[in-house]
């Protein structure tokens, strides 16, 4: 066997989320973690981190990841890429995160359309030096999940296929700087990991994060490693080169109970408790109306409050309607018009619930508009509120036959039970739990890790309405919509006697919010709906109607008599080069 002429180890891991240590062996936790990164510093590792840190967890939901710029410094991490849950709370916020953190973001397959650069400030490249040995790093994630972030417009970036620039980079690494050893450090599914060994012989390794799970493969003579997730596991590997070439050993490496906590780390976590005491009294939006979430209302009925968390949710999720479990709101109380502090929300909004988007048919919407109301008058949790979709059910009727479907809406259209719609839940109810077993068995489009949590979208919606009216100036123009934009219709409809096309810009349905279009004024422009929206006064609108023989009466008459004025798409005109950029 020849002789070694260097060895390099590498410290690896993925996707964490809770500095707090876990129940169950391997517990974890970001200080038991940093120990155990420490026991290996006389090997001068490169530590290297594949994405995920900012969120989602119960601190940063007040922090927006803060506590992790000292988690990542502790464990002397040495280069990053990327994660799709890094822009959860925007563009800006993570360029700010970054900055604070000793060593580089890599995103080397993304570019933002507005500045020219790497989406984030993110690197191209890295060259570290081991053992005399030149490591060459390049960071590459997939289209998959840049297609789910709430907080970046799809159309704003120029994403360019992960083994096309894999297979540029690699080789400009290896032939133009002559290095030894080319790395890829991936945020992206398995199969599309596999799809980049495949096809790129220069890269020599992927150390991949987005699977929450321990594993690695060889495809095509090199290893594709996935540490785990939540600092309680990591990878030790070590790369050994001889004249032979180089021969990969991989340890997988548990953070137990037995590591004590570092004491450094420790002590820079302990201030976040206070942080998290003072953010709760910061004032993150001005409501112009009282919200009602008293039981008694969010769980019989249609509440405003109802109306704006479906509404935000259908719009960071440019989905066709939502439907949530009243349930979900936990203040019972009402609450007063004025300043919104982030304690109002988290007593609303106390659980961590994360966002699904799934692809059901009008037969399974029926079903799970069914199943909300199957319970009233009783004051279950299971009722629904709702965006983008309007209904009526008759209570005298017995469960399960009392929501007429010639009543059903999507937008103003009628409810097609063949035809499949983005309807956005929470997991919780995508797991059929609460009566909705119809929705269990529905194709996932966007599931709970590539979704932003519930809370966070509440607040990216409060600071796009920041931005738009001029309350925060931020370096970049990346925000979540304030309105939806779905992607499945071209056209919605309008009520009023318009009699010629009105023309809405970005070639998307607007919803305005879930707005029942009925009772709706005109807007001529996606900007003038955003303003409105941004005025924060929902309303309760006849989403959901009790259907008496006056309510049926009415109905009907409205869908005979009413001419429908029609939002034509058009396609926006490219920014110009000069990187103006309009969101309207």
């Amino acid at each position: 066997m020849p002789e070694p002429d260097a060895v390099v180890t590498i410290l690896h891991f993925n996707d964490c989320y809770n500095v707090e240590e876990q129940h169950g062996e391997p517990v974890g936790g970001a200080t038991r973690f940093c120990t155990a990164l420490k026991r290996f510093a006389n090997e001068n590792p490169l530590t290297l981190f594949s994405g995920d840190v900012l969120a989602p967890s119960i601190m940063s939901t007040f922090t927006k990841g803060e506590q992790m710029v000292p988690v990542l410094n502790c464990c002397g991490v040495d280069c990053a890429v990327y994660g799709n849950h890094d822009f959860d709370f925007g563009v800006d916020n993570l360029i700010d995160f970054a900055k604070q953190t000793k060593f580089p973001w890599l995103i080397s397959n993304v570019v933002d359309n507005e500045t020219g650069k790497l989406l984030a400030d993110g690197e191209e490249y890295q060259i570290m030096e081991r053992s005399g040995k030149k490591i060459g790093l390049i960071g590459l994630v997939e289209e998959e999940w840049l297609e789910t972030l709430a907080t970046i417009d799809p159309s704003e970036v120029d994403y360019k296929d992960f083994v096309t620039e894999g297979r540029r980079l690699a080789h400009f690494l290896k032939y133009k700087n002559g290095v030894d050893y080319v790395i890829a450090l991936t945020h992206m599914r398995m199969p599309n990991d596999c799809r980049l060994a495949a096809n790129v012989d220069e890269i020599d390794l992927i150390l991949g994060g987005h699977d929450h799970v321990y594993e690695f493969k060889k495809v095509n003579g090199k290893y594709i490693v996935k540490s785990g997730t939540d600092f309680r596991q990591f990878s030790h590997i070590t790369l050994t080169f001889s004249s032979s070439g180089v021969s990969v050993s991989i340890k997988e490496v548990g953070v137990t109970s037995q590591y004590e906590e570092d004491k450094e780390l420790k002590e820079l976590l302990s201030k976040y408790k206070d942080v998290v005491q003072g953010k709760m009294e910061e004032v993150i939006a001005h409501f112009s109306v009282d919200l009602d979430g008293r039981f008694c209302s969010i769980r019989t009925s249609e509440s405003n409050l109802g109306n704006f968390i479906c509404d935000v949710m259908l719009s960071a999720t440019h989905s066709d309607l939502a439907i949530l479990n009243s349930g979900t709101l936990r203040s019972d109380r009402i609450h007063p018009r004025g300043p919104f502090k982030m304690r109002d929300l988290v007593t609303i909004l106390p659980m961590m619930d994360s966002l699904v988007v799934l692809n059901a048919t009008g037969e399974q919407i029926l079903k799970a508009l069914e199943n909300g109301v199957s319970q009233y008058p009783k004051l279950e949790g299971r009722f629904p509120q709702v965006s983008g979709v309007s209904f009526a059910f008759d209570p005298k009727k017995p469960p399960g036959e009392r929501v007429d479907a010639r009543y059903v809406k999507i937008g103003d259209e009628p409810l097609d039970l063949k035809q499949k719609y983005r309807l956005v839940t929470k997991g919780y109810l995508a797991q059929g739990k609460d009566g909705y077993d119809v929705l269990k068995n529905s194709e996932v489009l966007m599931s709970e890790d590539e979704s932003p949590e519930l809370c966070t979208a509440i607040q990216n919606h409060f600071q796009a309405i920041k931005i738009l009216t001029g309350v925060s100036h931020p370096h970049t123009h990346h925000r979540q919509s304030l309105v939806c934009l779905s992607r499945r219709h071209s056209l919605v409809r309008l009520s009023g006697d318009i009699t010629q096309r009105m023309q809405l810009k970005r070639g998307m349905s607007l919803d305005a919010a879930g707005r029942r279009f009925l009772f709706r004024q005109r807007q001529t422009s996606l900007e003038d709906v955003e303003h409105e929206v941004a005025k924060l006064e929902p309303k309760v609108e006849g989403r959901i109607l009790l259907l008496t023989g006056e309510v049926e009466k009415t109905l009907l008459q409205e869908s005979e008599s009413h001419p429908h004025a029609l939002v034509e798409e058009v396609i926006e005109e490219e920014p110009s080069s000069s990187g103006s950029f309009d969101r309207n």
